[in-house]
């Protein structure tokens, strides 16, 4: 039997009785300090994408702010290695342990809170799941799952684009992963605002992966397809649209051909001052990062019980912002030049109910 869990078995009385006894903190295996601590886990996709760099700096935030560990696994984009990650991340710890997941695929997270439920840590999930994988089947280990309207979203942002290429004209759009929930769910948004706006025509539809990279070659290509025909952007992310910009600056169309994108990085942001996207969504990564963590860890340390909460606590969306002309000054004054102020114990404070069910 191992140090750790021969600790876990001594009543919390005992060992205070101990330390009482003559026993100096110091003194003890390093291991036994530890084992009541859970370490906090971020799981991502990569840090090379400004959105989950900031969904970093939340989780870090929070994890200094009450004085744990906190690790942070970045898949790249690999689904095994995601998987592989935590699963490696789950016996170091013994379970004890906080996952904050951004699954790097839909299927992902099946897996992932199988593996954190055996082991006995707690996970929280955001993004991606599939629609028959329920937290209240993996009670109390699998805590909530978070997502952001991506059909609403993908509408807005494309309604915003019509709107500023005058109510007609051709745009081109560029996608996320092709079975990524957000992805799904924002292309559909997009579908629904064609669907009303028939002076609006589709000149292509093409897949970047949610990267930057991608999105400029394609833009590229699409451009010298189209020409002039293309009047605007449609991406489903800013890290695509930044993509789709760079190509366009180098056309010397940038600020004349007007890009949409979801998630308020600054590049982003940076764009809609300089009136070369005429808006962006965010979900707030700083909040995400470190809100995951904080409902993950009250659930963990049973400040709650997730079986006891009502569902919209379990599956629920989270609050997002338009970020356009009319309000992104003071959003970059109070996102971006200075760290957001949160309060880590409001874990329910940005619920703007259920996750709809399909």
């Amino acid at each position: 039997m191992s140090d750790q869990t021969h600790f876990r078995g001594i009543a919390r009385r005992s060992f205070l009785a101990t330390i009482a006894g003559g026993v100096t903190v110091a003194a003890l295996p390093r291991r036994l300090l530890a084992a009541e601590q859970p370490t906090l886990v971020t799981s991502i996709r990569s840090l090379s994408n400004p959105y989950h760099a900031v969904w970093k700096t939340g989780a870090d935030a929070f994890a200094a702010s009450i004085g744990l560990n906190h690790v942070t696994l970045v898949s790249e984009g690999n689904s095994e290695k995601g998987i592989a990650d935590i699963k490696a991340m789950l016996a170091k710890t013994g379970g004890n342990m906080v996952l904050n997941s951004d699954p790097n695929d839909t299927p992902d997270a099946r897996p992932i809170v199988e593996a954190c439920a055996a082991a006995g840590a707690s996970v929280v999930t955001q993004w991606n799941k599939p629609t028959d994988l329920h937290p209240r089947d993996f009670n109390p280990f699998y805590v909530s799952h978070i997502e952001f309207d991506g059909i609403a979203s993908g509408k807005q942002i494309a309604e915003i684009l019509f709107k500023s290429i005058g109510g007609s004209g051709g745009i081109i759009a560029l996608g996320g992963q092709i079975s990524n929930t957000a992805a799904i769910e924002r292309k559909t948004g997009l579908e629904q605002a064609l669907a009303a706006n028939s002076g609006i025509e589709l000149l292509d539809f093409q897949v970047a992966n949610w990267k930057s990279g991608e999105a400029y070659d394609l833009t590229s290509n699409l451009l010298t397809r189209f020409g002039d025909d293309v009047k605007g952007i449609w991406a489903a992310n800013d890290d695509m649209g930044t993509g789709a910009l760079e190509a366009l600056r180098a056309e010397g169309l940038a600020g004349k051909v007007p890009v949409v994108g979801v998630d308020g990085i600054k590049a982003a942001v940076d764009a809609v001052r300089a009136g070369e996207f005429a808006c962006t969504v965010t979900s707030d990564p700083f909040w995400q990062g470190g809100m995951g963590l904080a409902i993950g860890l009250a659930a963990h340390q049973k400040k709650f019980d997730p079986a006891a909460e009502p569902p919209d606590h379990r599956e629920f969306y989270g609050q997002a912002v338009l970020i356009s002309k009319d309000n992104v000054e003071e959003y970059y004054k109070t996102n971006v030049e200075a760290q957001p102020k949160l309060d880590w114990t409001d874990l329910w404070g940005r619920v703007t109910g259920p996750i709809r069910s399909v």
